[in-house]
């Protein structure tokens, strides 16, 4: 019995670590911004997708540092940390941003996203 639960307290311990970023909590060195412009009826459904996806962000996508989600009320802007401007460049092509965040984001949307990646010195 000890020995089951110690097997099992060792698996969770190395999946928890297995899945942390290796970037997380270093400094970005660049920053992807995505403003949005979200109807506020359709506001707790993009702040669903944000939780959703944020993690597996951090956990799969090359370089990525952090992600945070700014609300106002003309817009909503996602803030991703990566530690280049290639590895911004590269989230943007990947399946899941894509395929995955845009699939679900965009019905939400009132018109296209403003994208822009800023160099952080």
């Amino acid at each position: 019995m000890k020995k089951n639960l110690l097997i099992a307290i060792s698996l969770m311990i190395f999946q928890a670590f297995s899945s942390v970023n290796a970037f997380a909590g270093e400094e970005a060195k660049a920053y992807l911004e995505i403003t949005l412009e979200i109807a506020e009826t359709n506001r707790g459904a993009a702040v669903n997708v944000y939780k959703k996806y944020k993690q597996p962000f951090l956990n799969k996508a090359k370089g990525a540092a952090s992600k945070n989600l700014l609300v106002r009320k003309e817009d909503v802007q996602v803030l991703h940390g990566f530690m280049s401007v290639a590895d911004a460049e590269a989230y943007l092509e990947s399946s899941l941003f894509k395929d995955d965040v845009v699939g679900e984001l965009g019905p939400l949307l009132a018109s296209s996203p403003k994208i822009r990646i800023y160099e952080a010195f």
